[in-house]
């Protein structure tokens, strides 16, 4: 609740008629708790001009009120999924209504977008006796004048309309929202068991994985061919509601897929990639659940490192240049590989995910031809080739890699899945046989790159940020004067998680002491994210009083991803 004093419905209609036609500055005096058509507006925050970003504000109801059942509540991960429910339900009944944020200065609401994946998000919110639906809202405006009025008609009829047809239980569609909360669990359960089956991945029978175009996570709704696994590789998993699910289980190790260009190759592996967050019901992808800590990696040119130890894979370089502690602000397509792979490494991932169409060919293999022009001796960089079944026999980092143009990979590959228009086969048997071998070499031995790396507190806090670190979209960052570029960073799958991930840097900026590694300090805001009681989660980052912005869960992968591509880093 608002530490600011309750008005009545009427004085907020008053107010808000009074300031028609005046300065927009005249809003601040809305800040306050308010009650509106048998609920309370708690006003956080006002925006300072029609162009700043929206005001915040929080709709509460007690949650008797609302109606929604005890037992659909009882955990975390319960909560979550209703909380991802109904903020599809607000935003859906936003657009139906035209009262989304259509441009500055227009008046309209914003709950968050919500995409494919159900994240853990602050745009709702149950407590002990409050349900809290947290909205951004772009008060009305002619040039820098208030429309009062049409404030008035947003918050006192809008907003109470839109609350009484998606915020209480006798609204919404109740198999729909039980439905959501089981598949929610469910496979919050089938992600969790994958390891004690041996798995790194599982894709279920019937999955649509084809998305409408490379820029839309939205299925195809028409001609898409529906996923069966192979007999070899299918698996049968019981799930908490008693449901058994059917699909292709990855097995840890090295898989490859492989098969023509456009037959589903980068599709599967991108779908896997994603499987790391449940998907939403109807998406195609809800029953493709891989690890969580699973990382894609790839060749990033031009992105900054510091003090990575790549020499596991690059050593002895021409110039000199210490790979045990390599440092650049324009890495290679090897080198930068080579360190988005060691940084997975390094945050406890256990399955690389990698497509060759976006590596590095000299990082990943070298033929003999080129082995016989160029001897090892004078080329520094090991073929990922030669370290990748070290990195599972020695360190237990499976590996599902596209492969297309190259058969290389066959001689260590445990599976080799081939796709033809969209169906997989097994095919490993063939693969070996034209490897000319019956199993996988033996790994040569690999030592893990050195990981205790302290940032110094100066960097991390230059004289020149003077704001908080905020989201630029999903793939970019402002963090002081620097733009930390996240697009290659492809799991970081929503602005609200980037925002999150903007906030944990600030966290861990105030942190640093130039002791505490980047994983000890990252651990250190996984901690709060994990804590459930008061003072914990999501809310506990955010640097704003009552709502906290609209937020969503990061995994500890991505914010370290940030960290890392932060050109300012500095290493003790």
């Amino acid at each position: 609740m608002s530490a600011h004093p309750q008005h009545s419905e009427s004085s907020l209609v008053s107010t808000l008629h009074r300031l028609d036609g005046r300065g927009y500055g005249g809003y601040k005096q809305l800040r306050g708790t308010h009650d509106v058509g048998g609920y309370r507006l708690a006003v956080d925050h006002v925006q300072t001009d029609p162009f700043a970003p929206p005001s915040k504000m929080r709709l509460l109801i007690d949650r008797e009120d609302a109606g929604f059942p005890a037992e659909l509540l009882i955990t975390a991960d319960q909560r979550v999924a209703v909380g991802d429910f109904l903020a599809r339900e607000v935003a859906a009944g936003i657009r139906r209504a035209g009262v989304g944020i259509a441009g500055k200065g227009s008046g309209g609401l914003s709950i968050g977008t919500p995409g494919q994946q159900v994240l853990d998000r602050t745009s709702i919110r149950f407590t002990e006796s409050t349900l809290e639906a947290r909205f951004e809202v772009a008060l009305p405006a002619a040039g820098r004048k208030a429309l009062g009025r049409q404030a008035a008609r947003l918050l006192t009829e809008d907003l109470p309309q839109l609350a009484d047809e998606t915020l209480r239980f006798s609204a919404v569609d109740a198999q729909a929202l039980t439905d959501h909360v089981i598949g929610y669990v469910d496979r919050l359960a089938l992600q969790s068991r994958l390891a004690e089956r041996g798995l790194v991945a599982f894709v279920g029978d019937g999955a649509v994985l084809p998305r409408r175009s490379g820029d839309s996570d939205r299925p195809l709704d028409t001609d898409a061919t529906a996923f069966t696994s192979p007999e070899s590789l299918r698996v049968s998993i019981e799930l908490p509601s008693g449901r058994t699910v059917t699909g292709m289980g990855v097995p840890a190790g090295i898989t490859l897929i492989v098969g023509g260009g456009y037959h589903g190759k980068s599709t599967l592996l991108r779908a896997i990639e994603r499987g790391v967050y449940p998907h939403r019901p109807g998406d195609g992808r809800e029953w493709v659940l891989t690890r969580d800590d699973a990382v894609a990696v790839r060749a990033e040119d031009g992105r900054s490192v510091a003090a990575a130890d790549i020499s596991p894979f690059i050593s002895g370089l021409p110039s000199g240049t210490d790979t045990t502690s390599f440092t650049t602000t324009n890495a290679s397509g090897s080198t930068s590989q080579a360190t988005n792979l060691v940084e997975a490494w390094e945050t406890g991932s256990r399955l690389l995910l990698i497509d060759e169409d976006t590596s590095a060919t000299n990082f990943m293999i070298r033929d003999d031809r080129m082995r016989a022009l160029i001897p090892d001796e004078r080329e520094p960089i090991t073929p990922f080739v030669e370290r990748i079944r070290a990195l599972y026999e020695e360190h237990g980092i499976s590996t599902v890699m596209v492969v297309g143009g190259s058969g290389a990979f066959f001689d260590v590959a445990d599976q080799v899945i081939a796709l033809e228009s969209y169906v997989p086969r097994d095919v490993t048997d063939r693969a070996r046989e034209i490897a000319g071998i019956e199993a996988p070499a033996s790994a040569q031995p690999l030592e893990r790159p050195r990981t205790p790396r302290a940032p110094t507190s100066s960097s991390l806090n230059p004289g020149s940020k003077r704001k908080a670190a905020s989201a630029a979209g999903r793939a970019a960052m402002r963090y002081g004067r620097e733009t930390i570029d996240l697009s290659a960073v492809s799991q970081l799958v929503d602005p609200a998680q980037t925002q999150a991930v903007a906030h944990t840097l600030d966290r861990i900026a105030r942190q640093a002491d130039g002791h505490r590694s980047v994983i000890e300090l990252v651990d250190e805001v996984m901690e709060i994210l994990d804590d459930d009681g008061p003072g914990g989660g999501l809310e506990a980052i955010s640097p704003h009083h009552g709502h906290p912005g609209h937020l969503a869960r990061p995994r500890r992968q991505e914010i370290l991803a940030a960290l890392n591509r932060y050109r300012g880093l500095e290493i003790c």
